[in-house]
C-alpha cells in the first residue's frame, strides 16, 4: 500500500510503498477514503510523542472495512465506519462505564501504531472502538469527527456546562475551535473567538461567532504588537466569558483562556500544553482567586458517538462546512512538517487514493 512514511522525528515525510499492516484478530482493516491532517498529527511528526520509526502518521480517518480479524463479533467487511483517535481495551472499569478516552493501556493510531495517512489502517479492538456512518454523513466528515470535532462536542457538552445564552471564548480557530463555535452555536450560547490568523476568524464569523478578537495587530495595522487578550473579551461579554476553551495548547493561549473568563467560570483545555521544566504553566493565582473550574478534555469514546451523529445525519451539526481543501496523499505528507506554521485555515483532508 502507499503511506506517508517518517523515517526521522521532524524529517521529511515521504510517500512509499509498504506492506499492509498485520491484523490482529480483534481488529478490522479499513480502506481509508478520508482522514483529516491535525495539529496532534504535526506533535507525533515533531517528537514530544515517542514513536516508534518508520512511523506512518494519520489518526482521524473514516472508510470502508475490507477485512475483518478472527475475534471481532459486531463488524463485517463492506461496512462504513470510523472511529475515535483513542482506543479502549474495551476491558477496564473505564471502558466498561464508557469512557475508553481515559483507558490506562489506551492505543492510537498514528502515535502508538501506524496511522491512516496510508490506503488502509488497522482499527484495533473493534468491537469497542469502531463507529458506522450514517449514510447521509460523507466519508469527509465523518473523518473530521475522530478527534476534533469529537473533541470540541464532548469538551462543551459533557466537561462544561453550556447554557443558553453564556458567553463562550473560544482561542484558536482551528479544527478543534471551529468545530466548538459550531457546537456552542447549538447549544444557544454566544461566542467570541480569537485567533491570530484574519483568515481563521473570517471562517470563525461565517460559522456563527459573535464576535472575534484578533491576537495580534497584523490584521489591522500590519504590527505584531500583542493584544490583551483577556480585556478585549470582558470588554465584549460584559465581564467575561462564562465558558472558555483553550484548542491551541500554548502557554500563552492558556492564559488568555483562563484570564478571558468571569469570576466561578469554567475552563476546558483542550490543546495539548507544552512543558516548561517538567510541568506545563497554569495561572493557578486566578483559577483559585476567581474559583474557576479547570478541565481537561481527552477525545471522545465510541459509546458517545451516537447522539453526536445523529446531530450531523439530521443537518442540526454540519462539520463538512469546516472542510477547506482535499489534497493528495504526497501533498499531504509535504504539508505535515509545516503544519504548526502554516497560514492556511479551515480544515484540510486527505484522500488517500489520490
Amino acid at each position: 500500500m502507499r503511506a506517508a512514511v517518517m523515517q526521522e522525528i521532524a524529517g521529511a515525510v515521504g510517500v512509499e510503498e509498504v506492506e499492509v499492516p498485520t491484523l490482529p484478530d480483534d481488529a478490522v482493516l479499513v480502506e481509508v477514503r478520508a482522514t483529516g491532517l491535525c495539529r496532534s498529527d504535526w506533535h507525533a511528526w515533531a517528537g514530544p510523542d515517542d514513536v516508534e520509526l518508520p512511523h506512518v502518521p494519520g489518526h482521524e480517518f473514516a472508510g470502508v472495512i475490507t477485512e475483518v480479524g478472527s475475534d471481532v463479533v459486531n463488524w463485517r467487511v463492506g461496512q462504513r465506519v470510523t472511529m475515535p483517535f483513542v482506543e479502549g481495551c474495551g476491558a477496564c472499569e473505564w471502558c466498561r462505564t464508557g469512557d475508553a478516552q481515559v483507558c490506562p493501556t489506551q492505543d492510537q493510531p498514528g502515535f502508538t501504531h501506524w496511522g491512516s495517512f496510508a490506503q488502509y489502517v488497522v482499527a484495533r479492538r473493534a468491537d469497542t472502538n469502531l463507529v458506522a456512518i450514517p449514510d447521509a454523513v460523507s466519508f469527509a466528515a465523518a473523518a473530521s469527527l475522530g478527534c476534533r470535532f469529537a473533541t470540541a462536542f464532548r469538551a462543551l457538552t459533557a466537561r462544561a456546562d453550556v447554557q443558553p445564552g453564556d458567553w463562550v471564548c473560544v482561542v484558536g480557530a482551528g479544527g478543534v475551535g471551529l468545530s466548538a463555535v459550531l457546537i456552542a452555536k447549538s447549544l444557544g450560547a454566544r461566542v467570541v473567538a480569537v485567533d491570530r490568523n484574519a483568515d481563521a476568524l473570517a471562517l470563525a464569523t461565517r460559522e456563527g461567532a459573535d464576535a472575534v478578537v484578533l491576537a495580534r495587530g497584523a490584521g489591522v495595522a500590519q504590527t505584531n504588537e500583542p493584544v490583551d487578550v483577556a480585556a478585549r473579551v470582558h470588554e465584549i461579554t460584559g465581564g467575561g466569558a462564562h465558558v472558555a476553551v483553550d484548542a491551541v495548547g500554548s502557554e500563552s493561549t492558556c492564559s488568555d483562556a483562563i484570564h478571558a473568563l468571569r469570576r466561578r467560570g469554567q475552563h476546558v483545555q483542550v490543546g495539548l500544553l507544552p512543558p516548561v521544566d517538567g510541568h506545563p504553566r497554569v495561572p493557578m493565582a486566578r483559577v483559585i482567586g476567581w474559583e474557576l473550574d479547570v478541565f481537561g478534555s481527552h477525545g471522545m469514546a465510541a459509546a458517545d458517538y451516537p447522539a453526536m451523529l445523529a446531530l450531523v445525519a439530521d443537518g442540526r451539526l454540519d462539520p463538512g462546512r469546516l472542510i477547506a481543501r482535499t489534497v493528495s496523499l504526497d501533498d499531504g505528507a509535504a504539508m505535515l512538517p509545516t503544519f504548526d506554521a502554516s497560514p492556511l485555515s479551515g480544515v484540510t483532508m486527505i484522500d488517500p487514493r489520490r
